[in-house]
This record gives structure tokens, C-alpha cells and sequence, in this order.
């Protein structure tokens, strides 16, 4: 069995967004108590992540080092089509991903005590995301 639906968020640019009470949710829709659920985003320059979601410095140095991986306007990216963080966006979503699997168990996710899901946005505008989940089970 299989339960999908997509949602949007907007961001306020470069940062992270928590979304683990959406994804929380359409796994209480889906009705299914044991099996996976996918969170995928239908983006490239823009991630979902697990980290911690109490300390907000974790996500603080997570910007830091991703400005170390891939900094904006590198003189050597040859794609900069809007601006000096596209390429930079892009090989941070590489780097960090594009979708996130968690097991689910008796209904729920089964996160640790301090694990969060969130889209982490890796260009410096806001955007509206879309994002996919699907839970099999």
C-alpha cells in the first residue's frame, strides 16, 4: 500500500525551515502504522535534511561549513545564471540531497529525541518549494 501527497512551503531564503509536523501529518492521513515514509523535493538548489532540532546552532554551523563545501559566486563556476549563488545552491544540494527516508512504526516516524526534518534552502531569495511524501507500508 501506498499513500502520496505534496505540499508547499515558502522560505525566507538561505537557511532552514522545519517540516517535520507536515510530514507528521500526512503520515496520520495515510492511515499505515508500519513501513517507510520518503520526503522528496522537487527542486535542485535546495535540500531536505535530519538534524538536530533543538540546538538552532547546529543549523547555524551547517550554513558555515555548506559556505566552505560550496561558496557563492566562485569565479570558477561557469553557471551563474541568476546569480552568484545558483551554482553554489546546486552543489550544496548535491552535497546534502534531495529526499530523506525514516522507517515508520506503530503510526508514526521513528525519529531520536532530537532529530527534526527540514527543508534547508540554499539560495539566498525566498522561494516556494514543493515537496513530495510518500508513505509505503
Amino acid at each position: 500500500m501506498a499513500f502520496q501527497q505534496t505540499f508547499e512551503i515558502r522560505t525566507r531564503g538561505r537557511g532552514t525551515t522545519e517540516i517535520s509536523d507536515e510530514v507528521a501529518e500526512i503520515v496520520r492521513e495515510s492511515g499505515m502504522f508500519t513501513g517507510l515514509v520518503n520526503i522528496f523535493v522537487r527542486h535542485t538548489s535546495c535540500s531536505v535534511v535530519l538534524t538536530e532540532n533543538v540546538d538552532p546552532s547546529v543549523r547555524h554551523d551547517l550554513e558555515i561549513l555548506a559556505g566552505r563545501w560550496s561558496p557563492d559566486g566562485d569565479p570558477a563556476y561557469r553557471h551563474d545564471d541568476e546569480g552568484p549563488d545558483d551554482m553554489a545552491a546546486h552543489g550544496r544540494n548535491i552535497l546534502a540531497g534531495s529526499s530523506l527516508t525514516i522507517p515508520l512504526g506503530n503510526g508514526q516516524m521513528q525519529l531520536g529525541t532530537w532529530q527534526g526534518i527540514y527543508l534547508w534552502e540554499h539560495r539566498t531569495s525566498p522561494s516556494r518549494r514543493r515537496l513530495v511524501v510518500t508513505v509505503v507500508g
